[in-house]
């Protein structure tokens, strides 16, 4: 009887497409629990009346705690592979969901929608799908990925909506217990089929049928600058170089106003003149126009580059800011198209070579770690964010300051990660022979 490696590498489909579909699956489910909290917040205000920025501070708590463990998730995902911690964040996030609905003080609220759905989102979302995924391919790297995370999007527009419609017939508290239902029916099974890289079942990247050609001084043929990808990096060397730092800043930038405008959107939204049931379904329909956004631009970033298609992500958001800051004058519906599909379609398609850009520069057995720990600098601006946006509305009494702050962080990405440049060590496979 053949050992079950062997019967996985003789699928009529290349296995990885099926880590792919894995990851879709677990991505729609497991990031959208913690999208979900733009949800929350609105009843959670109305019921306990604390500050918009304490309740605010829960999302955030929750990325500075998921910031903390990054980096040992990047190294988990090394040597143990990729089952444990996935199954290990399926668990985590459950007991989230499931002890939030016994809160009654804020610090329980930290502890559980923060803390327990942080490092729950953290143990099996786009930092460790972003270590496992470019394993498995190198010339369709940003398309799979591009697939992979656009399950965020078509699980956002079922989910948040049907959360909304829970939340405003049963009240949040079953709605978090629906969620966790889910989470376990789907995740546990599920994530038994992951594994870390092709080799491991006898395959190679893309489904070659052998490991991709190489140049007489043994280096892949895209490799631009030899001494560099000749290095075997590891953490501590990679954090010696400037382009580590310039990824850092990038990564810092780009989720500060990402999580700036998501989790404050809803509340924003209904503040101006948008029902409740509206504001739900523009931020689903912004992470379902996300869809298309992360595999058109997944795909071309095989074609153009690393540094374009995140520029392109980084143009979503200035663009969305933009509309935002615009609509304060009036529910203006061109205006709210324009946001969300700014958002969505564009600024949403940067997670597709969130993991190929660092992938490109710091290649290696040590990958996992140097992805991790610039996560943590990532998750740092995504617990950032949200705060800084509920305190200045708090002292400013409008969204003014914090939405023009969010522009300028999205253009600092961009420049970011042009400076650190990954096209100078390796080309992405529609530029290699040009």
């Amino acid at each position: 009887m053949s050992p079950p490696s062997s019967r996985l590498a003789r699928l009529p489909i290349f296995y990885g497409w099926i880590i792919v579909a894995v990851a879709f699956v677990t991505m729609a489910i497991g990031v959208n629990a913690r999208t979900a909290f733009s949800l929350l917040f609105p009843p959670i205000l109305d019921e306990f009346g604390w500050d918009r920025a304490v309740v605010a501070g829960v999302f955030s708590f929750g990325f500075f705690v998921s910031a903390l463990v990054a980096p040992f998730v990047g190294r988990m995902v090394d040597r143990k592979g990729p089952r444990l911690v996935i199954e290990s964040g399926v668990i985590v996030l459950i007991a989230g969901l499931c002890l939030a609905t016994l809160a009654r003080e804020a610090w329980h609220f930290y502890l559980t929608l923060g803390m327990l759905i942080g490092i729950g989102g953290n143990l099996l979302g786009y930092g460790v799908q972003s270590v496992i995924l470019p394993n498995w391919f190198v010339r369709r790297r940003g398309l799979a990925i591009g697939i992979a995370f656009s399950g965020v999007g078509a699980g956002s527009i079922v989910l948040l909506p049907w959360m909304q419609v829970l939340i405003a017939r049963d009240g949040w508290r079953w709605a978090c217990l629906a969620l966790a239902l889910i989470t376990a029916v789907l995740l546990i099974p599920l994530n038994l089929l992951m594994r870390k890289r092709p080799q491991d079942i006898g395959l190679h990247p893309d489904g070659d049928a052998a490991a991709a050609p190489r140049t007489p001084g043994g280096h892949a043929s895209n490799v631009v600058d030899t001494a560099w990808a000749s290095v075997t990096w590891t953490l501590a060397r990679a954090m010696r170089t400037a382009r580590f730092w310039w990824i850092a800043l990038g990564y810092f930038s780009i989720l500060y106003a990402w999580y700036a405008v998501q989790v404050h959107q809803t509340k924003y939204l209904v503040e101006i003149g948008i029902s409740p049931m509206q504001a739900a379904w523009a931020l689903g329909i912004v992470s379902l126009a996300g869809v298309p956004g992360q595999i058109v631009f997944g795909h071309v970033s095989d074609r153009i580059g690393r540094e374009w298609a995140w520029a392109i992500g980084c143009l979503g958001f200035v663009i969305c800011f933009a509309a935002l800051i615009a609509l304060r004058q009036g529910a203006n519906p061109a205006l709210l198209y324009t946001m969300i599909i700014a958002q969505g379609f564009l600024g949403y398609s940067a997670t597709s070579v969130l993991g190929p850009i660092v992938a490109e520069i710091f290649e290696g057995p040590h990958f996992g770690t140097i992805f991790g720990t610039l996560m943590l600098t990532a998750i740092t601006g995504g617990a950032v964010g949200p705060w800084v946006t509920g305190l200045l509305h708090d002292h400013t009494g409008n969204y003014d300051a914090a939405f023009w702050i969010g522009l300028a962080m999205s253009l600092v990405s961009a420049a970011a990660i042009f400076i650190a440049g990954p096209r100078k060590v390796r080309l992405v496979a529609g530029r290699v022979g040009k």
